[in-house]
């Protein structure tokens, strides 16, 4: 496979690190990746390694505040930015490959974001696949929302909500990975972030149902560090009539990590051919 990579200015005028993974010959068609919280858009290889030899074309982003890209770490002004960076990459990639079919992954806050985005530009896609999609927190009171969104105004880049990782992944190998990537953020999810991502996860709710495009969400029912009910959200109340719920049974958070990744690939392989 060829590579490239570079930078653009986000909306928010930071510099955007992307990187894009070709297959040889035409691509068949484009695959956009929304990372997770936290990570950056390099811990896709498995996904890349899957979906490239067949064919399909990977873009890629650093979120803002993330991996390689500038801003202040895991901290956003508003969520949109993210939707609307993600935007100048699917300009790019659509500019670099004319008349081809573009599907849209995201994976836990990455899910969020591509649920977001598809609702906002939902004719530009010929698919949604949503990995773990951070979509609902049963065990966000009121109260806790009051507080959090007091704290991201008066201490943003305060750390407010811990990750497990050893929650990620059954493979020792994707924690050791993650733990000691000097591109991963390490800290406590930012009250910031925290307060953008439950508020878009309340304004996202009622506006499922205007999603109809084909859909595909994958979760694993060992997750702990999304609430699963996300995924249940999405695939009961999207509009879509053509749309597949995927459950691995045991898995933890990071389905393209887990040792039995190839059964997720295989599920995923055969759905993006028969949507191309």
């Amino acid at each position: 496979m060829k590579e490239k990579d570079g930078f653009f200015k986000g909306v928010s005028n930071v510099d955007i690190y992307w990187r894009c993974w070709l297959p040889e010959g035409k691509p068949r068609a484009v695959i956009m990746v929304a990372h997770g919280i936290g990570e950056h858009i390099g811990r896709y290889m498995n996904l890349v390694n899957s979906v490239v030899p067949r064919g399909y074309a990977v873009y890629g982003l650093d979120h803002e505040g993330h991996g390689k890209s500038g801003g202040v770490r895991e901290v956003v002004e508003r969520f949109q930015v993210f939707i609307d960076d993600l935007k100048m990459l699917y300009d790019m990639a659509h500019k670099e490959n004319p008349g081809l079919n573009i599907f849209l992954i995201g994976h836990s806050m990455g899910g969020l974001i591509a649920t977001d985005y598809t609702v906002q530009h939902q004719q530009e896609l010929a698919g949604l696949v949503a990995s773990a999609p951070a979509l609902k927190s049963s065990n966000i009171t009121p109260e806790l929302v009051e507080m959090l969104n007091k704290m991201s105004k008066e201490m943003p880049e305060l750390g407010v909500l811990p990750i497990d990782t050893n929650l990620l992944s059954h493979d020792k190998q994707v924690v050791d990975a993650y733990n000691s990537d000097p591109l991963v953020f390490h800290g406590n999810i930012t009250a910031r972030l925290g307060a953008e991502m439950i508020n878009t996860m309340s304004r996202l709710e009622p506006q499922i149902p205007s999603i109809t495009l084909p859909l595909l969400v994958i979760q694993g029912s060992g997750d702990q560090i999304v609430d699963q009910a996300g995924a249940k959200l999405l695939y009961e109340n999207a509009g879509s009539k053509d749309k597949t719920l995927k459950i691995y049974d045991g898995f933890y958070h990071e389905s393209f990590n887990e040792p039995e990744h190839d059964k997720v690939f295989a599920d995923l392989n055969k759905w993006l051919d028969a949507h191309v």
